[in-house]
């Protein structure tokens, strides 16, 4: 599905949102394409402007995938990066000069020459002299046709952080703090990333023919909101496209969610309601108004663009009472159902509850996932005495800081020759542990030994948590899926290996109930590929097999983000007891503990982050009126159809 293009309501640049990243890339992949086949045919050079980040991957795979199979040549395109790094090696693993060759320039016929990217190798003395060069090159070139942009947090454009002018042009330019912090894990670690950068500017970016900016996942939807319905400024260098004669936005409904149409499509004018829609107008009134759901009165409801719902569904009352009941059978203390003898007068039945107890597959992305996104319901489930599984997908090894490695060598050694463990090479691989590390460049990559002992690490962190939890030593599965093992933030693509991987514990245990981590803006991507796998094994092993048939699946969002109140479909209360185990569970993970390698956009540590979330959930439900709790953790099901 792709919604219009041209500006609705208070949008002010023309915005396609897909279902899907991949269907975004795919859209402007085929643009790309055909701007360089028509230039092809005029015999004109086809001027690209060109983005680095996650963000337009997507893209540069499509249009490889095109020149191998459809014969797109590249012979007359001539590129230029944005930005780069400052100061930057370009053979450095975080260089965008490294990147462009390995996502596209090295795949497609292009001429090298007419490759431009900064160069972060200058004298600083003779950087600014260098920018006028690339403004020159651009404008020999006959301007750009068409420039790609992605969007950071702070609305910044290419390095253009929040107070570049309209009318900037490249330079060198001191980076935000929290674009700094957004980059860290590239650096593996914020203390290793540059300080500043060279980027071309707004106005540079701007005098482009063309414009297309792209932006994916739940974590940029509120910037997003900002540049395309907020006020042109500074502070958002973004909102600068409203003024540009051709631009288009292309998101994917995450990155939308915050745009009028998709957060309150009734205040533009008459919509369909629908039950879905009939909650999210409810929850999202009684937040507007302050109020719990039940003294929401007419008057609120005029009052806030909603008289035609009053006009087709009733009184006030009528609607927020059927809201109210809904949200009210969205908890429950018993997520993978309760048995016959347990029940209690007005309890209500849910679907399977007659199959107890169940088994149960708790999928976890990284070693930690399962109890900060989801521990006391995982608690839960093992004190209400189901068969719980949980599948750490990938080993995390990079998440682990150099002195722990270095700490745990020592203690190996020292247990070795504590119990006369006649293993010589033991204080070989201490010492070449040793020795890599104290060599260690900012931003390298470690070695094969070093990412193996980091694994160890996180793997001994897990099961220590998992017996915290009460998950047997047998049910706790370490797929160390191949496509996490690069060692470096990147991940390469999965494939036939990583999918036999996660069908085959699904195989093995067969499960009644499946969790899986479904927030897609964790700051590797690698919650998204971890949810990815499950799909294909789904499709491509486990459909149509019996057991299958009656399975159900939970996705839970981790550190990052909560799902909106009016798409919960289960919140699983905590008492205060509850909280604490959760938080004692994920104490567990000490090389995660005080400070994260990868610490995301916020500071905090995992536990203080899941505490805060689960509690301000449950204070979200008490506001609405509903019954109060310490805490609460909140789940949708994943809609199964593609499945089975």
């Amino acid at each position: 599905m792709v919604q219009q293009q041209t500006p609705t309501g208070p949008e002010r640049i023309a915005t396609r949102v897909f279902d899907a990243p991949a269907d975004v890339s795919a859209a402007v992949a085929g643009e790309i394409a055909e701007l360089i086949r028509e230039k092809t045919r005029r015999g004109e050079m086809c001027v690209l402007g060109l983005p680095t980040g996650a963000t337009p991957v997507g893209v540069y795979d499509e249009l490889v995938r095109m020149h191998r199979e459809e014969g797109l040549s590249f012979a007359n395109v001539i590129t230029f990066n944005l930005d780069e790094y400052y100061p930057m090696c370009p053979q450095a693993l975080q260089s965008y000069r490294l990147f462009m060759a390995e996502y596209l320039f090295d795949h497609v016929d292009i001429d090298p020459a007419n490759i431009h990217i900064p160069d972060g190798t200058l004298a600083e003395d003779a950087v600014h002299a260098y920018c006028m060069g690339y403004e020159k090159a651009i404008a020999d070139a006959g301007g750009i046709d068409l420039q790609l942009l992605g969007i950071g947090r702070t609305g910044h454009i290419g390095f253009n952080e929040p107070g570049s002018s309209r009318n900037s042009i490249t330079r060198l330019i001191a980076l935000d703090f929290l674009t700094r912090l957004d980059a860290s894990s590239d650096f593996f670690g914020m203390e290793n990333v540059p300080a500043r950068a060279i980027t071309m500017g707004v106005g540079t970016a701007l005098s482009a023919r063309r414009v297309i900016m792209m932006a994916f996942g739940e974590n940029k939807a509120p910037v997003i909101a900002k540049a395309v319905e907020g006020l042109v400024t500074n502070a958002v260098a973004a909102s600068f496209l409203q003024e540009h004669s051709d631009a288009t936005v292309m998101l994917d409904e995450a990155a939308a969610a915050d745009l009028t149409r998709f957060k309150c499509p009734w205040v533009l004018g008459p919509v369909e309601w629908d039950d879905r829609l009939v909650r999210k107008a409810v929850t999202w009134l009684a937040q507007q108004a302050e109020k719990p759901i039940l003294k929401l009165t007419d008057e609120d409801y005029n009052e806030n663009h909603l008289q035609d719902l009053l006009a087709s569904k009733g009184s006030a009352y009528q609607i927020s009472l059927k809201v109210f009941r809904t949200l009210q059978e969205t908890i429950t203390g018993w997520p993978g159902g309760k048995p016959v003898e347990a029940r209690l007068p007005g309890d209500i039945e849910r679907s399977r509850d007659d199959v107890f107890p169940k088994r149960i597959v708790v999928f976890s992305p990284h070693p930690d996932d399962d109890v900060i996104s989801m521990g006391g319901t995982l608690l839960r489930l093992v004190d209400q005495g189901h068969d719980v599984h949980v599948v750490y997908q990938t080993s995390g090894a990079i998440a682990v800081f150099d002195h722990d490695a270095i700490r745990f060598a020592e203690f190996a050694t020292d247990f070795n020759r504590e119990f006369e463990i006649d293993l010589d090479d033991s204080a070989h691989i201490e010492e070449r542990i040793g020795n890599f590390l104290r060599d260690k460049q900012p931003g390298q990559v470690d070695s094969k030994d070093v990412l193996g002992l980091k694994a160890l690490i996180r793997y001994g962190e897990a099961r220590a948590a998992g017996r915290y939890c009460g998950v047997p030593s047998g049910n706790m599965h370490f797929l160390n899926m191949p496509f996490y093992e690069t060692g470096r933030v990147r991940k390469n693509d999965l494939t036939d290996q990583d999918i036999d991987l996660v069908a085959g514990v699904l195989k093995e245990v067969k499960p009644h109930q499946i969790y899986a981590a479904g927030d897609l803006s964790d700051p590797h991507g690698t919650h998204r590929m971890c949810l990815t796998a499950i799909k294909r094994a789904l499709v491509e092993q486990i459909a149509g097999v019996p057991w299958f048939a009656e399975c159900e699946i939970w996705l839970y969002r981790g550190a990052w983000q909560e799902w909106p109140l009016a798409e919960i479909e289960m919140a699983v209360p905590l008492s205060p007891g509850e909280l604490t185990r959760k938080r004692n569970a994920i104490f567990k993970h000490e090389s995660q503990k005080d400070r994260a390698l990868f610490p995301g956009r916020d500071r905090r540590e995992f536990w203080q982050r899941a505490q805060g979330r689960n509690r301000t959930l449950a204070n979200r439900y008490d506001k609405l009126g509903l019954a109060e709790y310490e805490a609460m953790e909140a789940f949708v099901s994943m809609d199964m159809e593609p499945y089975r």
